[in-house]
């Protein structure tokens, strides 16, 4: 189990987040399916400078994530159908069991190293760019 734990996602690619500091490029893997979102960042006990993981919905819907046999707080930015910064769940506690909930419906949730939103000045509003996160909406 654990040397599958370690492996990536799918995916990967740059996403970039705009905010009054400047843009900020990240280098992300991408969650799509089922198993890769139920993985996510469980089991790693780092990661990269400028790293993250984006977990990417078909649809806009509610959201919740979890802390569970997560070893490294995490910030969690949950993206809105518009490409926009919904909420921020900045330093999620490792291995809490606790449902961190979306509140509202989102396309996606970016997880960066814990305090990396406060660090750049992320706020709700922020314009979030992945290629198709918003489905042919205007980015």
């Amino acid at each position: 189990m654990f040397a599958q734990a370690s492996g990536y996602a799918a995916g990967t690619g740059t996403l970039v987040l705009k905010t009054d500091s400047g843009d900020h490029n990240f280098n992300i893997e991408v969650a799509t399916t089922d198993q890769e979102r139920a993985l996510g960042l469980m089991f790693r006990r780092s990661l990269p400078e400028n790293g993250g993981m984006l977990f990417l919905y078909d649809q806009p819907q509610p959201a919740a994530m979890w802390m569970k046999n997560t070893l490294i707080p995490l910030d969690m930015v949950f993206i809105s159908p518009e490409g926009k910064v919904h909420r921020i769940e900045a330093n999620a506690e490792p291995f809490s069991t606790a449902v961190i909930p979306s509140e509202g419906d989102i396309v996606g949730v970016l997880e960066l190293k814990g305090g990396e939103a406060g660090r750049i000045g992320l706020k709700r509003g922020d314009k979030v760019l992945y290629p198709g996160l918003t489905k042919g909406k205007d980015q």
